[in-house]
């Protein structure tokens, strides 16, 4: 007779091999039978739509007016060099999710990524060809180059844009392949258990491993949305009894408002921990003694709570933190005779 479950079997392997440069294999096992693909299409979606990267969106070329003209002295129309500066991919230094870049190159010579790169960009292609002038040729031109995700037509960019600048078309993610495949394996005497293989390619603006974390965070936070539906019956029989404070409402949002890593995230989840509220009333000694939370992980769950307004230590008053503590524990109380 077929063993009886109450609850799908919880993988626990994860592994991250560099099969080459900016390439990564991530595996992920065991999985009950489909569960494997459930979880592997949104994530390769998620990886090639939502993952940040950098892009040019407009460029002012001196003695150009539109993408058909042409330039005295360098071999390419208008219409070729704007092909070859899309093909380069570039990544702004600092915290500055756009800047405007302005270049001038006297030829001859031929122009590469490498030319590019200055104290506001890195080009992360600089073996990439853009243009050729000959001997008395003058080049001169800027560039707007934002962060961004997905795709973004020029049309949809053209009215934003500074007067004299071309709108180009905006190919902002840095991910050029994700691809998964799905594997039997045998656990225990059943060999219907399935395996992950991700196999994830990336530009160099960002490696494989930060695209497919971020990817994770993005897929937690739009998971976030359904918090309130676990909390639905107990906010209804707490609003039954007392008119609750403002402030409980907010920290009772799930842990995925923090926007934490995957890392922060998954040490709290572990240690049973669900709701902002939870983090808030605990002191910054009763944080540090939660199992498997590193120094790293303390240090950014204390920013972000900062970020949301509540610092570590924080004092509710008393009918507030009375409230909380009562929401949270009917919500274990539930989950446990759930």
């Amino acid at each position: 007779m077929k063993r009886i479950k109450t609850s799908p079997f919880m993988p626990s392997e994860v592994e991250i091999e560099q099969t080459g440069e900016n390439r990564m294999r991530i595996v992920a096992y065991p999985f009950e039978t489909g569960y494997a693909v459930s979880l592997a299409h949104p994530i390769r979606r998620l990886l090639l739509g939502s993952t940040i990267g950098y892009a040019p969106i407009g460029i002012k070329i001196e003695g150009a007016s539109h993408e058909f003209d042409s330039i005295r002295g360098m071999l390419e129309d208008v219409a070729v060099f704007i092909i070859n500066l899309k093909n380069l991919r570039f990544k702004i230094k600092g915290d500055e999710k756009e800047v405007e870049v302005s270049y001038s190159f006297s030829g001859p010579m031929e122009i590469t990524g490498a030319d590019l790169a200055n104290d506001q960009v890195e080009v992360v292609t600089p073996d990439g060809f853009l243009a050729t002038l000959n001997e008395d040729a003058e080049l001169n031109f800027s560039i707007l180059i934002h962060q961004g995700i997905g795709y973004v037509p020029s049309e949809d960019l053209r009215d934003a844009l500074p007067e004299g600048y071309i709108a180009l078309d905006a190919f902002f993610t840095p991910v050029r392949a994700a691809n998964y495949t799905i594997e039997n394996m045998l656990v225990e005497d059943n060999p219907n258990y399935e395996k992950i293989v991700f196999d994830i390619e990336t530009d160099g603006q960002i490696d494989p491993v930060t695209a497919f974390k971020h990817t994770i965070e993005v897929m937690y936070r739009q998971m976030s949305v359904f918090n309130n539906i676990l909390d639905i019956d107990v906010a209804a029989d707490t609003a039954a009894k007392t008119e609750e404070a403002p402030i409980v409402k907010k920290l009772m949002q799930g842990l995925d408002a923090l926007g934490l890593s995957a890392r922060s995230f998954n040490s709290l989840e572990r240690a049973g921990i669900k709701f902002i509220g939870e983090l808030v009333l605990m002191s910054e000694n009763e944080l540090k003694e939660i199992k498997n939370l590193g120094k790293k992980s303390l240090e950014e769950i204390k920013a972000k709570l900062e970020e949301a307004g509540f610092p570590v230590d924080t004092e509710l008053d008393d009918e507030a933190a009375e409230q909380l503590k009562n929401r949270i524990e009917s919500h274990k109380n539930q989950t446990n005779e759930g």
